[in-house]
């Protein structure tokens, strides 16, 4: 009954700007931490941001000074600001989040993940 919903992926050339989105429901107790992965075919899944419950953010080296991550607390929300866009950046990008759920012997940690969206970035 967890579910993260990405949007805001699309085309556009490079130079320009996306910013994506990823909206958590469910039984959430509290958010640990969440984050953005992109993959391209045939290649490795790779972390783009993080974002953690106390709001520090990591970022990978090939999208520091151009993605910012931030969240919504109250929305349960993400989303990953893309300037100055690169063809290299072109990938399926997927919500990740390390989310506490409410069960009825306890609370426990689980991995969600989102069903992606493109973004593609044209020369």
């Amino acid at each position: 009954q967890v579910r993260l919903v990405e949007s805001g992926g699309g085309l556009v050339q490079a130079g320009g700007s996306l910013r994506l989105s990823c909206a958590a429901s469910g039984s959430i107790f509290s958010i640990d931490a969440m984050g953005w992965y992109r993959q391209d075919p045939g290649k490795q899944r790779e972390l783009v941001a993080t974002i953690d419950s106390g709001g520090m953010t990591k970022y990978a080296d090939s999208v520091k000074g151009r993605f910012t991550i931030s969240r919504d607390n109250a929305k349960n929300t993400v989303y990953l600001q893309m300037n100055s866009l690169k063809p290299e950046d072109t990938g399926v990008y997927y919500c990740y989040g390390d989310l506490k759920i409410a069960e009825p012997w306890g609370r426990r940690n689980y991995d969600y993940w989102g069903q992606g969206t493109q973004v593609t970035v044209s020369s």
